[in-house]
Order: C-alpha cells, then sequence, then structure tokens
C-alpha cells in the first residue's frame, strides 16, 4: 500500500503489486522497472489486479511473465479505489497517472536491493492501462521528475472519452459504459442518479460490483436506453454540462505531451477503441514534438490488438534500457 493523489488532489491510499526476477540481470546499469498499468478489471474490491496475481488469474499475466523473463523488476497499480476505500474512478486521466507514477517511486523505496533508487523505469499499458500510461508519461516532468524514466509504451489509447463511450453504447462492452460514468461521477464529485430510472440506478449499483467478465455477461448488448429518466441512451450522460466539464479534462493529448519516447499502438480492427483515438493522439503528440513511434496493428478485436502489439512493445522497452536511439514515424503524421 503507498500515498499516491487523486484527481482532486487529495492523497490517498492505493494498493499495488511489486515482483523481482530470481535471476541475476546481466544488463548494464541498474536493473530496469517497469510500472505496469493493467487493463480494464471491473469496479469491485475483488477485481484489483493484485487480487488475480496472487491467485494466478490476472489475464495479462502474459505480458508481465514477459516482462520477468526478460530480467526487469516490475510494480502493478491496483488505481484508485480497487482494493482500497472509495470507488474506482475508471477513466480518470490525474489518478491513474499518478497511481502508475506513484507505484514505481513506492517500488524503489522497498529497499529492495534489485529495485535501486534512481534506476531505469519505463511505463506499460494497454487499453484502460494504454489511457493510464499515456496519462502518467505526460503527467511525469511536473509529478515526478525524479524518475529517471526512459520511456513509455501505450497501447489502445482511449484518448476522447466521448467517442469511446458512443462506440461501447449497447455493444459487448457496454458494461465498461457503466464504468466510466460511475468513475467519472465518483472522479467528480457528482450524483448522477437524477438522470437514472429505478432500473438505471439498480444497474449501475450491481455493475459497481462486477469484475469484467460477470459484466460482459451481464450488460452485453444491453440497450441502455431503459436505463435513462429521458429514454435516451447511456452515453448521452456524457453530454450533461457538469459531466461534459469532467469529461473534457480526461482528454490525453490536450496541450500535454511526453518528454520522453513512447510508442503507440492501434489495431485498425479495433472493436472497443475506435482505432483513429490512437492515430489522432499520435498526431496531436508529434504536432507538439514528442518522438512516437504508432505502431498500427491488425489484430483482430481490442483481445487481438492486445496480443499484436506485444512483440513491438518488448522490443521498445529493450531499445529504452539499453540507452539505443528512438524510433520515431512522426513524419507520416505532420
Amino acid at each position: 500500500m503507498y500515498r499516491s493523489v487523486n484527481s482532486s488532489g487529495a492523497p490517498v491510499a492505493v494498493t499495488g503489486t511489486v515482483l523481482v526476477p530470481y535471476a541475476a540481470w546481466t544488463g548494464s546499469g541498474p536493473r530496469p522497472l517497469v510500472s505496469y498499468a493493467a487493463g480494464t478489471q471491473g469496479q469491485g474490491d475483488q477485481c484489483a489486479p493484485s487480487r488475480a496475481i496472487a491467485t494466478g488469474e490476472e489475464y495479462e499475466g502474459i505480458f508481465i511473465a514477459g516482462l520477468l523473463a526478460r530480467g526487469y523488476s516490475r510494480a502493478v497499480t491496483d488505481y484508485e479505489g480497487l482494493g482500497t476505500a472509495g470507488s474506482h474512478t475508471y477513466m480518470a486521466r490525474e489518478s491513474q497517472a499518478h497511481a502508475v507514477l506513484d507505484a514505481a517511486r513506492a517500488a524503489q523505496r522497498l529497499g529492495n536491493p534489485q529495485i535501486m533508487p534512481g534506476g531505469p523505469v519505463a511505463l506499460a499499458g494497454y487499453s484502460q492501462g494504454g489511457g493510464a500510461s499515456a496519462a502518467a508519461v505526460e503527467l511525469a516532468p511536473q509529478y515526478a521528475p525524479e524518475l529517471n524514466l526512459k520511456g513509455a509504451y501505450a497501447g489502445a489509447v482511449p484518448a476522447d472519452l466521448p467517442a469511446v463511450g458512443r462506440n461501447l453504447d449497447g455493444g459487448l462492452y457496454t458494461g465498461f459504459l457503466l464504468y466510466a460514468v460511475t468513475g467519472m461521477g465518483a472522479a467528480g464529485g457528482l450524483d448522477l442518479s437524477p438522470h437514472l430510472n429505478a432500473a438505471g440506478r439498480a444497474k449501475l449499483a450491481a455493475t459497481d460490483n462486477d469484475c469484467t467478465l460477470q459484466s460482459i455477461a451481464s450488460s452485453g448488448f444491453l440497450n441502455t436506453a431503459q436505463l435513462t429518466v429521458s429514454g435516451q441512451k447511456l452515453s448521452s450522460l456524457l453530454e450533461l454540462p457538469e459531466l461534459k466539464t469532467v469529461i473534457a479534462a480526461q482528454k490525453i493529448g490536450n496541450g500535454r505531451a511526453p518528454q520522453v519516447p513512447v510508442l503507440l499502438s492501434h489495431s485498425v480492427l479495433d472493436d472497443v477503441i475506435p482505432y483513429d483515438q490512437g492515430r489522432q493522439l499520435a498526431k496531436r503528440w508529434c504536432a507538439a514534438g514528442s518522438s512516437v513511434y504508432f505502431d498500427v496493428t491488425a489484430g483482430a478485436t481490442h483481445i487481438g490488438g492486445y496480443a499484436a502489439a506485444i512483440p513491438q512493445a518488448f522490443i521498445f522497452l529493450e531499445r529504452r534500457f539499453s540507452n539505443r536511439s528512438a524510433v520515431s514515424n512522426c513524419w507520416l503524421y505532420g
């Protein structure tokens, strides 16, 4: 458990997991540390990545195992409100970014001789984790300038939430939209219940205790117009004036840009987070002068995009930790 800061600037307790390989580090300098941001886990405390890791049920275990096999230490945050008091502020840009950066800080302060303060650090994540990694690399120069940050991998970044919300509404992953509505409400301190009918309030309350697979099973292809007082789809709530302000503050690449190299990855066949989200973020960051390599894949669906991104992610991290020059294809997005 470590101290972090939420979107309102208040200190919060966050939990996480730190793993160190048994094998000796054979590279130059101190063993690198990757602060890994997990993808969507759910809203209930039992869904925290640390709990899934402890029981061998974490679905991103293939990437985590790959990091350890390469000799990297790894810290993974549970984010605000997953396994700790309060609501999980799903998709809250600053809260997630702080949790990722503070996980690296906390890992370096544990006293483990394999995780040296001042040692090289990289960020990584996909989907919700891609958003958290992207937000963290933007905020790192101001929030955690002491970290020896080498770069960040961010896959399928939900950079513009209203567009993502409209895409999710009524589809297989409608539960993720329910998470976002409650998460944004919690992050902004807003009560959205007046806009929901009795069925809507009951649905959000039930979803607040669900993990990902439960929500896919219970909310997939849900007609969300049945949940609102207005009879409009649930994604219409994202246009409410009070929520619209909160949502606008979550946009990634909105006047902020990384100061270390970044690998962005997105599949043109992503059915959850539209491909154009990644492309437009690459354009914004490139225009701001960041070193960005935008890796376009053809992984089938959102899950296929995750698998397709892994090889390039490992190559990117290896290059960053060996201090090799960064590769950018910003010339394609000028």
